[in-house]
């Protein structure tokens, strides 16, 4: 697995969004998207997975062009938004079965990612009955279930409990031995569990790019070192 951005620009009207963005992602790891809201870091993650059309630069997923190569890219990326957007009046099962039939896999993977992400219960539930928690976990099987090479999670313990929390790091961590995974959180105890290197989008620019320890670097904690890079 390998992911290139190359100069990558993207313009809302006046504003600039994404100013000239370059990351290079050569290997399976977990890594922290970092920055305040409002920095660009969900108008980088729809653009690495093709929900917004790249305005200037490039996008290489495995020595492709992602916009010349559009579908095959799509299958081999997993992406979890950060509204979760789920069909509420599906039953849970149904529901992946359906996501099952779009990537054309096995439907006996479906009972695998329910037990993977810990639904089993629910699953034969309408998504509309479960609590918040649990639809933060049918929508991460939704995201894992065609054993994507890239794993792109916006905030995906969103809404959940500890005990939850601790849960859904453990099936990140496990995706991240054989995957590459994309983290966007707030929770900087999530990204010290979890990421080795730490990207820091602000204004638009990324401002870090490192393994975790050189980013928090002679400040105490993750928290502190954040506060300084983007004030």
């Amino acid at each position: 697995m390998s992911l290139q951005i190359i100069q990558l620009t993207k313009k809302f009207g006046e504003q600039t969004a994404l100013n000239q963005i370059n990351i290079e992602i050569p290997k399976n790891e977990i890594i922290g998207l970092l920055g305040p809201n409002g920095a660009g870091k969900s108008t980088l993650m729809k653009s690495i997975v093709g929900v917004l059309n790249i305005d200037e630069g490039q996008i290489l997923f495995n020595g492709k062009d992602i916009t010349e190569h559009e579908i095959e890219s799509k299958k081999k990326i997993g992406f979890l938004p950060e509204n979760n957007p789920l069909y509420l009046d599906m039953y849970v099962k149904e529901y992946l079965n359906f996501v099952a039939e779009i990537h054309q896999i096995p439907k006996e993977r479906i009972d695998e990612i329910i037990d993977l992400v810990g639904i089993t219960p629910e699953k034969h539930k309408k998504i509309l009955q479960l609590s918040k928690g649990y639809k933060q976990r049918v929508g991460l099987a939704q995201a894992i279930l065609h054993s994507p090479d890239l794993l792109i999670l916006d905030e995906p313990t969103n809404g959940l409990d500890p005990n939850q929390i601790i849960e859904i790091r453990n099936v990140i961590r496990k995706i991240g031995q054989e995957k590459t995974v994309i983290l966007s959180t707030h929770i900087m105890q999530e990204v010290e569990a979890l990421c080795s290197r730490v990207i820091l989008i602000h204004q638009g620019n990324i401002i870090q790019d490192s393994p975790i320890e050189e980013f928090k670097g002679r400040y105490e904690n993750l928290e502190e070192a954040f506060a300084v890079y983007t004030h």
